[in-house]
C-alpha cells in the first residue's frame, strides 16, 4: 500500500511538471499575444510537447538505465544528443511542411512579403534544440536519484533481514542450549530429593512461559527478566553444595524500562559453570544496578581449576552469541568488559547498557 501510494504522489507530480512546462513554455507567450495566431502554431506546439515527453521517457526508462547506470558513458552521451537533434530535426521538418514561417509572418506583418532567409526559423529551433537537451539532463537527474534511493532502500531491508535472521538463529542457539542443560540437572536431582525436583520442575515451567510467550515480541520488562535470572539461579541452587556462596542483588525500587529477553541468562551461566566447586569454598556474585535508562550488571565468579563434573556443559558460544545480539540490537548503546583472571582469582563480567 505504501509503495502503490509513492507512485501515485509520484505520477501527480510528473503531472502537474509537465503541465506547469507546457504553460510556461509552449502556451504563454502564445496565449498573451494580441496577434492572432495560425492553427499550425497550436499543431506545432503539440507536436513538439510529444516529443519533449518521449524524449524525457525515452531517457529515463532506456538511455539512463541501460547506458548510464551500466557505466556505458559515451554510448549515453550519443543517445542523449541524438535524442535532442532529431526532435529538432522533426520539428524543423513540421514547420516547413505546415509553412509556418510564412503564416507566422503574415500573422504579424500582414500584407508585407517576407523576406528570404531562415533567421527566425534557425532561432526557434536553436531554442528547441537547448530546451530539449534540458529536459533530458533533468531526466537524467531524477532517473539517477530515484536509482540511488531504490538501491538505499533495498540494502536497508536486506539488512533488516539479515539482522532479524541472525537474532532468531542467536536466540534458538541460546534456549535449547539453556533448557537441555537444566533438564540435565533435574533429572540428577530426581535420583537425590523428590520434592526438590518438583520444585525445580515448577520453576522450570514458570521459565518455560517466559520464554515462550515474553520472547516472541523482541522485548521485554526489566523486572520480568531479572525474575528469569532469580528462577534460573534458583534452580541451579538446589545441587550446589554449602561451599559455594550465591549473591544476586538487585536496585530496589526498579525502573522497569524494556529490554531484550534472556540477554543476561549468558552470564549468569557462565558464571556457575567456571565458578563451582564440589569441595573448594566458592562465590558467585550477581549484581543489576540502574541509573535512570542506564543498566549496570556485574556478574563475578570464584575461578575454579579442579577437575570436576560441571553444573553446565556447553560449546560455549553463549558469551559469543550475547556479544554478537548485543552488536545488532544495542549499537554504541554498550559497554561489556571482561576480566578473566583478576587477582583475587575471580572471572569477573561488567556490564552497561543505556535502555530506552
Amino acid at each position: 500500500m505504501a509503495v502503490l501510494i509513492r507512485r501515485n504522489i509520484s505520477l501527480l507530480i510528473q503531472i502537474l511538471i509537465w503541465v506547469l512546462v507546457a504553460f510556461l513554455l509552449l502556451l504563454f507567450q502564445p496565449l498573451t499575444s494580441e496577434v492572432k495566431l495560425p492553427v499550425q502554431l497550436w499543431i506545432k506546439q503539440a507536436i513538439l510537447f510529444s516529443l519533449w515527453l518521449g524524449a524525457f521517457y525515452l531517457n529515463a526508462y532506456v538511455w539512463v538505465p541501460k547506458l548510464l547506470l551500466p557505466n556505458k558513458i559515451g554510448w549515453f552521451v550519443l543517445a542523449a544528443l541524438g535524442t535532442a537533434v532529431g526532435a529538432v530535426v522533426i520539428i524543423y521538418l513540421v514547420e516547413i511542411g505546415l509553412n509556418l514561417p510564412e503564416l507566422m509572418h503574415q500573422a504579424f506583418h500582414p500584407g508585407r512579403p517576407r523576406r528570404e532567409g531562415n533567421g527566425p526559423l534557425w532561432y526557434s529551433l536553436i531554442g528547441s534544440f537547448f530546451v530539449t537537451v534540458m529536459v533530458l539532463a533533468i531526466g537524467t537527474s531524477i532517473t539517477t536519484v530515484q536509482k540511488w534511493q531504490k538501491d538505499a532502500q533495498l540494502r536497508q531491508l536486506l539488512e533488516q533481514e539479515k539482522t532479524s535472521t541472525e537474532l532468531s538463529f542467536l536466540k534458538a542457539q541460546i534456549n535449547p542450549h539453556f533448557f537441555f542443560n537444566t533438564l540435565n540437572n533435574i533429572y540428577a536431582l530426581t535420583m537425590i530429593n523428590v520434592d526438590s525436583s518438583r520444585q525445580a520442575l515448577h520453576t522450570l515451567s514458570r521459565m518455560m512461559r517466559y520464554v515462550l510467550y515474553e520472547t516472541t515480541s523482541g522485548t521485554t520488562l526489566l523486572s520480568k527478566e531479572l525474575l528469569f535470572i532469580e528462577d534460573y539461579i534458583q534452580l541451579m541452587q538446589l545441587r550446589l553444595t554449602e561451599n559455594v556462596r550465591v549473591v544476586f542483588e538487585k536496585s530496589n525500587p526498579l525502573h522497569d524500562l524494556m529490554i531484550a529477553p534472556m540477554l543476561l541468562l549468558p552470564f549468569v551461566e557462565n558464571a556457575f559453570k567456571h565458578g563451582v566447586s564440589t569441595v573448594l569454598p566458592c562465590s558467585i556474585l550477581i549484581k543489576v544496578a540502574q541509573q535512570g535508562a542506564e543498566l549496570q550488571v556485574q556478574v563475578s565468579n570464584t575461578i575454579v581449576n579442579e577437575k570436576k563434573l560441571v553444573l553446565e556443559e556447553s560449546n560455549g558460544i553463549g558469551l559469543i552469541n550475547t556479544r554478537r545480539r548485543l552488536d545488532l540490537l544495542y549499537p554504541n548503546q554498550y559497554n561489556l568488559s571482561v576480566q578473566e583472571n583478576t587477582v583475587e582469582n575471580e572471572y569477573r563480567v561488567n556490564l552497561t547498557l543505556q535502555l530506552t
